[in-house]
């Protein structure tokens, strides 16, 4: 008979002060906060991605003074029996419930239009009967479709190392890339190694933020240790496809899932990075509701073509959307970013008409009260 767990937490206090059943790197060597068998159901209470930093009360100028290393607070990890790396974690998501309050921040130097955007901004929402509603966005009222983040497991010793020396890399050619860092760090830095920050997803998943992982999704993660060590965090209560200010709706969750295991099949069909799949119909889709949409093309400010790029074309989109939403709907342009990180999809239209590939910005407009 399979069994049925819960991981609680108080979520007056933050993981840096309570750091009993969570952790904010990622480590090979992190002990398991609870053992489970595959069948098994397991709630997870998750601390909100800022670690109770952010409040009704909070400014903009609180934005600067945040601890970013402690962002993304993680429940977990869960050792699920019997996982062996070569095996598949299936994690059916059967639930997400959220909080009463959420935010949406502007951290300088994040963000998808980071050097345009370099001052802090901050939204906060009400959430209440299925909605999410903010006197920072006046006149807009966002459905409910939460999923959590952050969904991994632990990486091996070699992922880990080559992970961590490939992002360093990555930072000496000048690239934005979140180094360890000891600060803040759960579990502390005992042995010289900080561990991974939780920025960046990898091969065994992590801050994936996929916003179709709502309640009825399945997800098949590589099993890299023994017992996989899965962790969640990062609730959602909204997000557009592509998160593009760097934030969603962030808010405290409560998460169920159940976990299976499909032994030898992530080494038996080469699955190296993390996959999923709808088992039951998700919310609406911005392309299924009334909308309005802007398209972008690698063409620069000069009328350059840069061909196949598919990162300015996104850039050309989201610009546009941010230009349409404070014309026609009277937004600033800070409060148009936050926008298009909530409720604005992204989507890649068409990549064969070269030399100019095409992504499309979608707004919902029914989210517009």
């Amino acid at each position: 008979m399979s069994g049925v767990h819960e991981i609680e937490l108080d979520l007056t206090r933050p993981l840096v002060e309570d750091p009993r059943a969570g952790h904010n790197r990622w480590h090979p060597d992190i002990p398991a906060v609870l053992r489970c068998a595959p069948g098994d159901t397991v709630t997870m209470r998750a601390r909100d991605g800022y670690d109770g930093q952010i409040t009704r009360d909070s400014t903009a100028a609180d934005v600067l003074r945040m601890d970013a290393a402690r962002i993304h607070p993680l429940t977990g990890p869960v050792y699920v029996e019997d996982a062996e790396p070569g095996d598949l974690l299936v994690v059916d998501v059967l639930s997400v419930e959220t909080g009463d309050f959420g935010a949406t921040l502007n951290i300088p130097g994040f963000g998808f239009l980071r050097d345009e955007f370099t001052e802090p901004h901050i939204v906060r929402w009400e959430i209440a009967d299925g909605f999410a509603r903010s006197t920072d966005l006046p006149g807009i009222r966002l459905p409910a479709a939460p999923f959590m983040g952050v969904m991994g497991v632990a990486p091996s010793r070699e992922l880990f190392e080559r992970t961590k020396a490939s992002e360093q890399q990555a930072a000496d050619e000048g690239g934005l890339v979140e180094l360890p860092n000891p600060t803040s760090a759960v579990p502390p830095d005992r042995t010289g190694d900080p561990g991974r920050r939780t920025i960046s997803p990898t091969e065994a998943g992590g801050n994936i933020d996929i916003k179709h992982l709502t309640a009825g999704s399945r997800v098949y993660l590589p099993v890299w240790v023994p017992g996989a060590l899965f962790s969640v965090g990062d609730g959602h209560f909204a997000q557009g496809d592509g998160e593009s200010c760097g934030a969603a709706v962030e808010t405290a969750t409560r998460v169920v899932v159940r976990f299976d295991l499909r032994k030898g099949a992530g080494a038996a069909s080469g699955v190296r990075h993390l996959r999923f799949e709808r088992r039951t119909p998700g919310p609406p889709d911005v392309a299924s509701r009334p909308h309005f949409a802007v398209t972008g093309v690698p063409v620069d400010l000069d009328g350059r073509i840069h061909p196949e790029d598919l990162n300015l074309a996104t850039r050309n989109a989201l610009r546009l959307m941010v230009d349409h939403l404070a014309e026609e709907r009277g937004f600033t342009r800070q409060q148009a970013y936050a926008l298009c990180s909530v409720a604005v999809d992204l989507h890649i239209s068409q990549i064969v008409d070269v030399p100019n590939v095409l992504v499309s910005a979608m707004v919902p407009t029914d989210i517009f009260e």
